[in-house]
């Protein structure tokens, strides 16, 4: 899809990352993601660690095309070969991937990049390296990375205010601290199990939206 800087910077409003260890019996990640979409996320990354290749295309392919429907970008998480494989909008690195490699120029101009970022240093090499928004955590203690430390407020914001382009916070943000965040510069908020692993999640990302809203009016 193609997409301005205006409206990717909305999209990160309620930035949905998968994980299929949540999923209950009967449900599939498609099914899931589609509830999330129609309940507010406004952009989805496919995150699935322990996938085979073979699988996590398919998987890939299928929320690809789910989210054509309803109209949010799609990345894949680390992949640069299938991103490109299955035409996703784009692709999401860490630092790591960034260091000798020109994602960028694999993936071509119109393709989102967005690349994790850890401290003011971090995201300016990812704004270098020519990313469309930086992914900025771990904010709050996370079980979905352990070895992530989480940071202050004011390190988030110099964070934030170092780079052009868009921010989204991730790590271990719920509905009961991501007001935290507001004056913080971020753009909206990445999450994973407080969508993925609520007991409902859509109604956990209707309730997510709206407090995302309101922070980033707080953050205006």
């Amino acid at each position: 899809m193609n997409i301005t800087k205006d409206e990717l910077r909305t999209s990160m409003l309620l930035y949905a990352v998968t994980d299929r260890m949540w999923l209950k019996e009967g449900e599939s990640l498609v099914s899931v993601a589609e509830t999330v979409l129609k309940n507010g996320a406004t952009f989805l990354q496919i995150r699935e660690k322990d996938l085979d290749a073979v699988h996590f295309e398919e998987e890939a392919e299928q929320l690809k095309r789910l989210c054509q429907r309803y109209r949010v970008p799609f990345v894949v998480n680390d992949s640069v070969e299938i991103a490109m494989q299955c035409g996703a909008d784009g692709v999401h690195v860490g630092q790591s991937d960034i260091r000798g490699r020109d994602i960028r120029s694999i993936i071509g101009p119109d393709k989102i990049l967005g690349i994790s970022a850890g401290t003011v240093e971090e995201a300016v090499a990812a704004e270098q390296a020519g990313a469309d928004y930086i992914g900025v955590g771990a904010v709050f203690p996370t079980s979905t990375k352990k070895n992530a430390r989480s940071m202050d407020l004011e390190q988030l914001r110099r964070i934030c205010g170092a780079v052009s382009i868009p921010a989204v916070a991730i790590g271990g943000i719920t509905a009961e601290n991501l007001m935290q965040l507001a004056g913080s510069g971020v753009d909206g908020v990445a999450v994973v199990s407080a969508i993925f692993g609520a007991e409902d999640p859509g109604r956990a990302a209707a309730e997510l939206r709206t407090l995302s809203e309101q922070m980033v009016a707080a953050c205006e």
